[in-house]
């Protein structure tokens, strides 16, 4: 197979390899579904592979003892499972589920430990990710402490709404309440009013973003903020 042949990938961290790099990971590089719900990292569990999200996007949840849990971050063709080898460690505490289906491009341990060695690219680029989940995660919590539940929610709905690549998705009252770590009667207030506003319509378990500008204004800082950090971070890669 020669460089020219080989497709580009979605996923913005293999995207930004150089085409030799690329092509020497390629054949290690195996597709692999995403189906909604399922449970690509479990808490505890031995984190076998890193996947780089090429479509759909996967929530990263933390559950307590009493069974609550709560979003922590969300991850889309921006980035990866799997971040704890790059520290060397094969496991975390935090539960990757996939929110909206998609495709990864499953890489093994041992071979992604061997990448980072011998691409210094993709070792920047992971690193420089790893740097923004971190931000985002940050900015997760000081949201969920600080702002209102309609703020919070139309802040999830872009950064859900940035990774679908459409404007409808399925989602429940149910499962956004465990994403925001609120009751569910707090979503569905919330909902509603997003939904008189016109920025959303929801029937039957199926969201669609009406106006996207008017659910920007909506939102808290927080969105735009982590964005801004993405980009910025994203920008320091191609130095």
């Amino acid at each position: 197979m020669n460089e020219a042949a080989l497709p580009t990938p979605s996923n913005r961290i293999l995207a930004a390899l150089p085409p030799a790099d690329l092509h020497r990971l390629w054949p290690s590089l195996k597709p692999v579904e995403l189906p909604f719900r399922q449970s690509i990292q479990t808490p505890g569990g031995i984190i076998t592979a890193a996947h780089f999200v090429d479509s759909g996007f996967v929530s990263m949840v933390v559950t307590l003892r009493d069974g609550d849990g709560a979003e922590v971050g969300l991850v889309g063709n921006e980035g990866m499972l799997g971040l704890p080898l790059l520290y060397g460690t094969d496991r975390s505490d935090i539960e990757g589920i996939v929110q909206h289906p998609g495709i990864a491009l499953q890489l093994e341990a041992e071979a992604f430990a061997e990448a980072l060695e011998w691409s210094p690219t993709l070792r920047r680029q992971v690193l420089l990710y790893a740097m923004a989940q971190y931000h985002q995660v940050a900015r997760t919590a000081a949201c969920n402490g600080r702002h209102h539940t309609e703020q919070r929610l139309a802040r999830w709905l872009l950064m859900a709404h940035d990774r679908v690549g459409g404007d409808r998705f399925a989602i429940t009252h149910e499962l956004l309440s465990m994403m925001l770590g609120v009751r569910r009667a707090g979503v569905t207030v919330a909902a509603g009013s997003l939904q008189r506003a016109g920025l959303i319509r929801y029937e039957r378990g199926q969201l669609e973003i009406a106006n996207r500008t008017g659910l920007e204004a909506a939102a808290c800082e927080c969105y735009a903020a982590v964005l801004q950090e993405a980009e910025r971070l994203s920008g320091l890669g191609s130095l």
